[in-house]
């Protein structure tokens, strides 16, 4: 087997160029720039182009497949040379489908937690010893590849993201994977730059559940007005499987859950991820694994990657780094933060980094998102803005937006400010972002605060 890789430095697609050349393709590509960890990784596994740039010789009817990246554009010289030569020309998730259409697919969806549950339910199959397939979108510890094919596995789990499929292809991507068990997590408007209105948003979750195959299985959380509606729209052709969070306490180290009158020791914290907890139990059903091993393995799952991460913990002072930036994120992690730590002062601070989160007319869903913190604050670059070629924002319009009292600044040097003027001592930061608010490292940070604590 032959396949191209066009935008193969991409951060999934490198991981499906990597899974294909394990199993023994012949794997080429070419991007126009390639970053790392994308290119070690590439090159280690003996597939990293050896030059950057587009090189349509490359393009010869040698060529099984071609597998297009999102970062290449409709008229890339490679992309026109395959289409005269008429190669099959494939998506990421086209592709992924082509790779397991003979599988049982499980396929994750939702605005948020997606990540989290694919991860719980990965920990729980290496726990217990099976042979799966499968594909992540987040890099997560102890895995050197996110997208793992073989010929062997009878399962293929499956994170489903709602984002275009290639520039060629404007489908969002989980709706070409075709489910036999598919979840959604919740549905919150998201990706406005694609899906312009609430309705067209929710329009896709709809169209996902339209295309799980015959006779297949809905698990969805009913906690969420939208989605319970939605599963119940669906209740006369599928199996579905309505969700909602466990019975829980928090104790010093984490949680313990209450269920089918037994009590389940955890590391993880919050409702939203206990939630997400049942969800990947429920997909374990699926895969014939009982409830009490799910919960029995679960035990020792820790947290996705970005997710909730520590990055100090002493006897006062812990310090966490995030992933979340959506209203629906911010909120649940904030909640979850505070919940978990109810008599430390709990400071939060999140940047404003999407495509999304910087649109004036999506900053109004972020009212109300930080209030479970005691001090809270919000980061946004003016240049980051310009370079998305957005309409600028001013810190006043970001704090009517966000509401109560949180402090907005627009430089990274207030940010710091913000925190070092801090007492430390009985207390938690939460630093939330996709990115890390233009330039803070947040291990020397946390070491920085700490000796502070010992002064």
């Amino acid at each position: 087997m032959n396949v191209h890789f066009i935008a193969i430095g991409g951060s999934a697609m490198h991981n499906l160029a990597i899974a294909l050349s394990r199993k023994g393709a012949v794997v080429t590509g070419s991007d126009d720039e390639i970053f790392e960890p994308s290119r070690t990784r590439l090159e280690k596994q003996g597939i990293l182009p050896d030059s950057i740039g587009w090189f349509p010789e490359k393009i010869t009817s040698d060529l099984d497949a071609v597998i297009l990246g999102m970062h290449a554009r409709e008229d890339n010289p490679e992309l026109l040379k395959a289409k005269e030569l008429n190669i099959p020309i494939y998506s990421y998730p086209e592709y992924l489908y082509e790779q397991s259409k003979n599988k049982y697919r499980i396929v994750i969806g939702g605005s948020h937690g997606k990540t989290t549950i694919t991860s719980m339910l990965l920990h729980v199959v290496n726990a217990l010893g099976l042979n799966v397939d499968y594909m992540v979108g987040a890099q997560l510890e102890g895995y050197d590849c996110m997208v793992k094919l073989t010929d062997e596995a009878k399962f293929m789990i499956l994170e489903g993201d709602e984002y275009l499929s290639s520039p060629i292809d404007r489908r969002p991507k989980f709706h070409l994977y075709k489910p036999n068990t598919a979840l959604i997590s919740g549905i919150a408007w998201d990706h406005i730059n694609v899906f312009p209105t609430w309705e067209n948003y929710v329009e896709q979750f709809r169209i996902f559940c339209d295309v799980i195959e015959p006779g297949g299985i809905l698990i969805y959380n009913m906690e969420d007005p939208t989605l319970k509606e939605l599963g119940e729209e669906f209740e006369a052709k599928l199996d579905t499987i309505a969700y909602q969070t466990p019975s829980y306490r928090t104790t010093d180290s984490g949680t313990v859950m209450s269920f089918d009158g037994k009590e389940y020791e955890l590391n993880i914290f919050g409702a939203h991820n206990l939630q997400n907890l049942v969800g990947a139990m429920h997909l374990a059903e699926s895969m014939y694994i009982s409830n009490h091993d799910f919960l029995t393995a679960i035990k020792t799952f820790k947290g996705a990657g970005k997710r909730l991460q520590k990055v100090v913990d002493c006897n006062s002072f812990t310090m966490y780094k995030d992933f979340a930036h959506s209203p629906s994120k911010l909120k649940a992690t904030t909640s979850a933060v505070k919940e978990q730590y109810p008599t430390r002062n709990v400071v939060a601070c999140m940047e404003l980094h999407t495509f999304s989160s910087l649109r004036k007319e999506f900053l109004p869903l972020y009212d109300g998102a930080m209030n479970a913190a005691d001090e809270a604050l919000v980061y946004f670059s003016p240049a980051v803005v310009a370079h998305k070629k957005l309409e600028p924002l001013t810190i006043e319009q970001v704090q009517a937006a966000f509401g109560g009292k949180v402090k907005v600044v627009n430089e990274t040097s207030e940010v710091l400010e913000f925190i070092k003027a801090n007492n430390w001592d009985n207390s938690v930061l939460l630093m939330m972002s996709s990115g890390n608010f233009d330039g803070i490292d947040y291990e020397r940070l946390g070491e920085e605060l700490l000796l502070s604590l010992s002064k």
